[in-house]
């Protein structure tokens, strides 16, 4: 047992070894701009930088990056080329440009969210997977560094809000119509002061019970403001393949993601949440909403309203 033990031992360094020959660590280094460190027992090279370049605060303490301000990406390599896996610390108005980078070229956004409380300003972790051509995609974790580098350069200060020059404010009052974005969505919306709310349940089971709409498996849109200078935010809930089509689109369509994450475990299949917010007119941000509903195959295909 012992001899049995100690050849599988053996072999499984040997493959380790093979794998992490195959991947050109040098040529990460340069596309990525970054030194990165072998793991040879795992087979994975993984480069690393700290999130220096900001001041974070974290429940009144000034928080070194080696706590946990880490951008990193690793990789190893895989039959088809190789596998990229990382984490990338963001700042609220880096979130959005650095999501569209790492989609617009080729990598899946696995999550976004938080890892502290009280913390100034607000830091969040975007996951990224992606699999194919290592350079491809040593090229496409560049580009969603480089995203960040150019939102920060001008102003090492991230911004307080969604705002934009010369945006106006929302109204004190709502007063969106819903009959016509009744008839973008072809379903009846929930009014409350002036408000409008689309709810859109899709089944599912956990521990073989069904849950719907009413348990918490549904994607749901709201309105407020005023029909030409409105607000939009929900939360989608999709499949696993449905995740990286309908976040490309409501992106494509300006409406900003801020969260993606599970709400459940042991769900089947398995669902996906991921909440946003969006600022324009009603109708826009209809369509806009509309078009990851049917991504998702929430609502059956008709024309946008012009």
């Amino acid at each position: 047992m012992k001899q049995i033990l100690t050849t599988a031992i053996i072999f499984g360094a040997f493959i380790y070894a093979s794998v992490a020959a195959d991947l050109n660590t040098a040529r990460i280094d340069e596309l990525t701009g970054l030194k990165g460190k072998m793991n040879e027992k795992e087979g994975v090279y993984k480069v690393t930088f700290p999130r220096g370049d900001v001041k974070v605060v974290v429940d009144g303490w000034s928080m070194p990056s080696f706590m946990g301000l880490g951008t990193w990406a690793a990789f190893t390599a895989t039959k088809d080329g190789a596998m990229v896996m990382g984490d990338t610390v963001l700042f609220e108005d880096e979130v959005n440009a650095a999501m569209s980078a790492a989609l617009d070229n080729g990598l899946s956004v696995t999550a976004l969210h938080n890892h502290f409380f009280f913390d100034r300003p607000k830091v969040f972790f975007m996951h990224i997977e992606g699999e194919g051509p290592l350079e491809k995609l040593a090229s496409a974790v560049k580009k969603v560094y480089d995203t960040t580098k150019a939102i920060r350069s001008p102003d090492p200060k991230p911004a307080e809000s969604f705002s934009v020059v010369g945006q106006t404010s929302l109204p004190d009052k709502s007063s969106i119509t819903a009959a016509f974005l009744n008839e973008i969505f072809g379903v009846q919306g929930e009014g409350k002061d002036g408000m409008v709310k689309f709810t859109i349940g899709r089944p599912a089971k956990m521990h073989g019970v069904t849950i719907d709409k009413e348990m918490g498996v549904n994607t749901w849109a709201a309105f407020a403001g005023s029909d030409d200078n409105a607000v939009v935010d929900g939360d989608f809930a999709v499949t696993e393949d449905e995740l990286q089509p309908v976040l490309k689109s409501l992106l494509k369509n300006k409406i900003n993601i801020v969260a993606i994450h599970q709400h459940m475990t042991h769900e089947e299949p398995r669902i996906m949440f991921f909440h946003y917010w969006g600022r324009g007119s009603a109708k826009d941000l209809a369509n806009a909403v509309k078009g990851g509903f049917l991504i998702g195959g929430l609502l059956k295909v008709t024309s946008p309203l012009p």
